[in-house]
């Protein structure tokens, strides 16, 4: 009897084990997915704005229309939003209610998160819109942490959690407060920007920047010219309010118009290409022109490459 009792407890002691093993071994799987994210999203803040060239945005040669920021800006606000995404992913992951409430979590933090930005860059508005877009997508990640890691199911995700946020958020302003840049530029174009594009779960970078990221890979682009690839791609539709608000709503076409041209000359894959790209940035400069919502868009065209394929093709230079 005492051997049967003994065998028993013995048993049920490496039943334990194995539970408690398979138990370490999903969270050890959950952190890792956790760090991929936020990650990703960290490396490619870096990547765009380090990419050259970039018609009017700040690059690692320049600051293109910009004489209040440089590299060095970009790079200390980097640093902020590297534990914004981390925290945002965690605030996904403990979030139990609906994604339309996990939205409203997310705006509380990234008030303090967008003070902070502000902070170290010394005032200057480096990042506002990546700590949106990006921080959306972290939070996202970190909800559908049980599902894994997939481009479409976090787009998906972004789009519930933001669902009616134009309408919420710029329909019927009201005059009886100062208007952000974001408002003035709805109420007088009808330009929805970044709130329409994470609201509709990413289509200019799904439809856009990712496969013109694809495409440059698949011709044997590097890695730098396929992100300016991408960005062009990208400059050919997205509503980029900041190209408006500094230049008013005629140089938004004319944007749109100029990527077009760039990828008819063959893009960075032909001399003429080139030329038009080197041509774009020496006039969006003197012209004032910078198109920091495409630049936004180009972060997270990286960032979801990097959940796909958990890799970039080529190497690191």
């Amino acid at each position: 009897m005492y051997d049967h009792q003994a065998k028993k407890l013995n048993e049920q002691g490496t039943f334990k084990e194995i539970v408690v093993e398979i138990s370490a071994r999903q969270l050890s799987a959950k952190s890792e997915t956790l760090r991929q994210m936020s990650m990703f999203l960290t490396q490619a803040v870096f990547m765009e704005v380090c990419v050259h060239p970039k018609p009017g945005l700040v690059t690692r040669h320049g600051s293109g229309a910009h004489t209040d920021m440089s590299i060095l800006t970009f790079a200390a606000g980097s640093a902020v939003l590297a534990k914004a995404f981390s925290d945002l992913q965690i605030l996904g992951m403990k979030h139990n209610g609906n994604y339309q409430e996990l939205f409203g979590k997310v705006r509380r933090y990234g008030v303090s998160a967008e003070q902070e930005l502000l902070r170290v860059t010394k005032g200057v508005n480096t990042q506002r819109g990546i700590l949106f877009a990006g921080g959306l997508l972290a939070a996202a990640a970190g909800a559908a942490l049980n599902k894994g890691l997939d481009s479409e199911a976090l787009c998906s995700i972004v789009a519930e959690m933001t669902q009616g946020l134009t309408e919420n958020e710029l329909s019927g302003l009201q005059a009886d407060r100062p208007l952000t840049a974001g408002e003035r530029l709805y109420q007088a174009y009808g330009i929805t920007g970044i709130r329409g594009e994470v609201e509709a779960g990413f289509p200019s970078v799904r439809q856009n920047g990712l496969p013109g990221l694809k495409e440059a890979f698949a011709k044997g682009a590097g890695l730098n010219d396929a992100l300016v690839h991408a960005l062009v791609h990208l400059m050919t539709v997205v509503q980029d309010s900041n190209v408006i608000w500094r230049g008013g709503y005629a140089k938004l076409p004319f944007v749109q118009q100029r990527a077009r041209d760039i990828l008819a000359q063959g893009s960075i894959f032909t001399d003429s290409g080139r030329r038009l790209l080197a041509e774009s940035e020496e006039l969006f400069r003197n012209e004032r022109i910078s198109p920091g919502g495409s630049a936004d868009l180009l972060s997270v065209t990286a960032a979801l490459y990097l959940v796909e394929n958990k890799e970039f093709p080529v190497a690191i230079i």
